[in-house]
């Protein structure tokens, strides 16, 4: 049993934080210590030289984002740079998830060209568009390449080397041979090192216009390197703590008139944001803009500064955004059935031509966390013949690599990290994706990534523990993450003082759990009243049931709530 004076040590030991100045910096992340010189990144100087020549000369800037909860606001991130300092020469340009696909396209750099663009920057993609990258230059658009994505490999001599775009400049942490402390910045962090070190030497240059930048600039753009940084699952730790621990900061002080109006339709008080607001409230929503319509409502909604504008972004995004869980849940059920007696390979693809590329990454998420495999899901494409997918890693498999592993012929395009990826594959070689996948597998399965935030239970409380005293406590390891779990704990022998399900759907538990005279409310989202005994035998949960729960203490604020409570994460009978 963990007493509660030992609390913090316990916790801090258990991730491996145990030095006195280690924990010291965790415990207070330090801006001034914590995030590191953007220059530090390879090609960040040439590339930077290179944006205030243009601005300069007048030249006409794209700014190429993905269509994402990373790339959206790294886009928003360098617009409000160029504002800032009143440069109209630019443009944003986010593809059609549907239509275009991920990435850069040649139809859009075309366009470009003969607009008379000349220097494309992109935000959280661009790493292995080879051949689109060689097209934009041969047409004299300069491309810097801002990415974190990891590049393609091809094995030269018996060594595995890097394939890079023949860009102008690549800013990418996870460049062979770079220097900089922290290779896992998100799309967006990516994209905000760059504005850092412009303003940085825009100043130093006494560049004019870098007159209009007021103190703290940069560091009120963390608001959506916050986001960005926690949705997009990248570990929680080194610089990416102190980007999302700055990042919720700046956001519970929220100056944006579009965010503020997206909140208010997610029931969330800005003063009150944690990481799970992020995650389960306003990246859903910014989601919502590519999977179910157009990008830019999303980049609108986070960008502007008329009210109007605001309001009406947030309740379309809110109306798109109900559309897609009524969708997925639609979808999910069909998957199952499909996947009903043949769940035991270790790689699960299916598909289906009425599922949009919009909801198919949601369903590959979903199936993946509830099978424990790695899950490649296809959809509708908007060429004839051409599909397109999203997969998930089981935690161990290592995407890129598999996708890499399979025969020339399996894909027409892939991409992501080591646990999310895309793709493309045509209809000729749809019938035979699963076979050449396992194949695949077969030749990579020797490589084991470490799993991904693998569960660890950190000790056994009471519910007498279930104070604001231990909440506050494990507030002080927050923002948490990939690489940071929220701590997670076991109450054993207690007992269902009452169970009931809830919710318009009514799938959704909560339990009053009591012991020794004490009651607290437990719930656990997606569940029935279902569970198991010790035997894994199936059994229903009843009034006077003695139970072991494992869960996580949360402080529950929705609509003016205040009260210290359970999240389940598991129930047995004991």
């Amino acid at each position: 049993m963990i007493k509660s004076t030992d609390l913090l040590d316990i916790l801090l030991t258990n991730r491996g934080i145990v030095g006195e100045k280690e924990r010291e910096s965790f415990l207070n992340p330090s801006y001034e210590t914590g995030v590191y010189d953007p220059f530090l990144l390879q090609d960040m100087q040439k590339s930077v030289d290179r944006i205030l020549l243009a601005i300069e000369r007048n030249e006409k800037i794209v700014i190429y984002g993905d269509y994402d909860c990373d790339g959206i606001p790294g886009s928003v991130v360098l617009y409000d740079f160029f504002s800032q300092i009143g440069y109209t020469h630019v443009t944003n340009y986010i593809p059609h998830r549907h239509k275009e696909g991920y990435g850069l396209n040649t139809s859009a750099i075309e366009v470009f060209a003969r607009e008379g663009v000349t220097v494309l920057i992109t935000v959280d993609l661009g790493i292995t568009n080879i051949k689109e990258v060689e097209l934009a230059e041969s047409l004299g658009i300069t491309c810097i390449v801002t990415d974190h994505h990891l590049p393609l490999e091809e094995i030269v001599a018996g060594t595995t080397v890097q394939v890079l775009p023949p860009a102008f400049a690549i800013i990418n942490a996870k460049r062979t041979g770079n220097l900089y402390p922290d290779a896992m910045l998100c799309g967006c962090g990516t994209a905000w090192k760059l504005v850092c070190a412009l303003v940085s030497l825009g100043k130093e240059n006494k560049i004019a216009a870098f007159e209009r930048i007021p103190s703290g600039f940069t560091k009120w753009l963390l608001d959506m390197v916050g986001i960005s940084t926690i949705s997009d699952m990248v570990p929680l730790q080194n610089e990416n703590r102190v980007l999302a621990y700055y990042g919720l900061i700046v956001l519970r002080k929220n100056r944006r008139r579009g965010l503020r109006a997206l909140l208010l339709k997610a029931g969330l008080r800005a003063e009150l944001l944690t990481e799970e607001d992020i995650g389960f409230g306003i990246a859903p929503r910014l989601n919502a803009a590519s999977r179910m319509d157009i990008p830019m409502d999303a980049f609108t909604l986070l960008s502007t500064n008329d009210e109007r504008v605001a309001v009406e972004k947030a309740n379309y995004l809110e109306g798109l955004n109900t559309v897609r869980k009524d969708n997925v849940a639609v979808h999910m059920k069909k998957a199952h059935n499909k996947l009903e007696g043949r769940t035991d390979n270790p790689v699960l693809v299916l598909g289906d031509t009425e599922w949009s590329p919009g909801v198919i990454g949601l369903i590959a998420g979903k199936l993946a966390d509830e099978y424990k495999k790695t899950v490649f899901v296809w959809g509708r494409g908007e060429e004839e013949g051409d599909y397109k997918g999203s997969c998930r890693s089981d935690g161990f498999t290592h995407l890129v690599d598999l996708m890499s592993a399979a025969t020339p012929d399996t894909f027409i395009g892939f991409g992501g990290h080591e646990f999310a990826g895309g793709f493309s594959v045509s209809h000729s070689a749809l019938f035979e994706l699963e076979e050449k996948l396992l194949a695949a597998y077969e030749k990579t399965k020797h490589v084991q990534l470490e799993k991904k935030n693998e569960l660890f239970v950190d000790g056994e409380l009471t519910l007498s523990d279930i104070v604001l005293g231990t909440y506050s406590i494990i507030s002080r390891l927050a923002p948490f993450g990939v690489g940071n779990q929220r701590p997670l704990f076991v109450f054993k022998n207690v007992c269902v003082v009452s169970a009931r399900v809830f919710g318009k759907s009514r799938n959704h538990l909560e339990l009053i759990l009591g012991e020794g005279g004490i009651q607290v409310k437990a719930i656990q989202f997606f569940a029935g009243l279902s569970t198991q005994d010790a035997q894994g035998n199936s059994i229903e949960l009843a009034q006077d049931m003695r139970v072991d729960v494992t869960a996580y203490i949360e402080k529950n604020t929705f609509a003016g709530a205040r009260e210290i409570r359970l999240r389940i994460h598991s129930v047995v009978a004991a």
